[in-house]
């Protein structure tokens, strides 16, 4: 297929790209310098310029809890407009399939463990990203609205937390690995981390985030979203530990609860994608960091 990735230069966007075009796809990434996917038109330019068979959206305006908590309307506004404009465009225009990245965070705050998709509306998101889970959750909305009354074939994917070489982002893996970069050149004895610690999430490396984006597009069909996600449950202050041991820092470990830490407990079910699409994490966490503190030592070259 024709495909067209948003944000195709980003994080997430170039792994996807590159699982795509392993598969045989024809990929254009889409990137904000030509196309604003906040205007009409220029999501409207993009179908017309490229004539997609599918669109896989990943193009979000994203950041950690200190971004959410300091810009929701920014997070609301950019998210939901991208998404709905998009969508309307690739309709309009005859695309057969449209592939959107939701997020954990869209989950009720306090959602059962491990988390499930048809929990997905069963209460409110945590109130440190509740915009940014509110826009993708709108997302989700107009595409199953989108299956009812057009047969439009919209599904989406929910990556859980995303980590892995080339993330420059504020998200906890890489601000770890700074932090104890950084601590470590400078001979500091202390290290102080947003939180208590005591809050968990389910990481996922991003090669296998983009595996499942590219299995999911090519095999699933669904009015559900699905899960894609380690399955297994981490405490931040044990990602900490693991964190400052691989990268030999001995500094102590504070922490400062007067900062947000968001939802308490996250992890996902992910025998949905399973079943449906034959996808499973393959990278553990541990070598997973490994991977990636050793680009970010390296300068972050690749």
């Amino acid at each position: 297929m024709r495909v067209v990735v948003t944000g195709g230069k980003g994080f997430l966007g170039r792994y996807t790209v590159r699982a795509l075009e392993a598969k045989g796809h024809d990929v254009y990434a889409a990137t904000s310098g030509k196309y604003d996917l906040r205007k009409r038109l220029d999501c409207a330019a993009l179908m017309a310029d490229q004539h997609p068979d599918a669109v896989v959206h990943l193009a979000a305006r994203v950041g950690g809890i200190g971004d959410n908590y300091e810009r929701p309307g920014i997070f609301v506004y950019e998210n939901a407009v991208m998404g709905l404009e998009l969508m309307e465009a690739a309709r309009k225009a005859g695309v057969e399939k449209f592939l959107t990245t939701g997020t954990a965070c869209m989950y009720p705050a306090e959602a059962r463990i491990p988390m499930k998709e048809v929990d997905i509306w069963n209460g409110r998101p945590a109130f440190e990203t509740v915009s940014y889970a509110d826009a993708k959750r709108l997302v989700l909305a107009q595409g199953q609205a989108y299956q009812e009354q057009y047969d439009f074939n919209a599904i989406m994917v929910i990556p859980s937390n995303l980590y892995g070489p080339e993330d420059r982002s504020t998200h906890v893996v890489p601000s770890l690995i700074r932090k104890f970069l950084y601590a470590t050149q400078h001979n500091e004895d202390a290290v102080t981390l947003w939180g208590t610690g005591n809050a968990s999430r389910d990481f996922l490396y991003v090669e296998d985030a983009a595996e499942g984006i590219a299995l999911a597009l090519d095999h699933y069909e669904g009015y559900e979203p699905l899960n894609l996600g380690s399955g297994i449950e981490v405490p931040i202050f044990g990602l900490a530990r693991t964190t400052a041991a691989m990268m030999e820092y001995e500094g102590d470990i504070r922490w400062d609860i007067t900062k947000p830490e968001g939802t308490r407990r996250r992890c996902l079910d992910t025998t949905k994608a399973s079943q449906k699409i034959g996808w499973y994490a393959a990278v553990s966490l541990k070598d997973g960091l490994d991977r990636t503190i050793n680009w970010q030592i390296s300068g972050g070259e690749m």
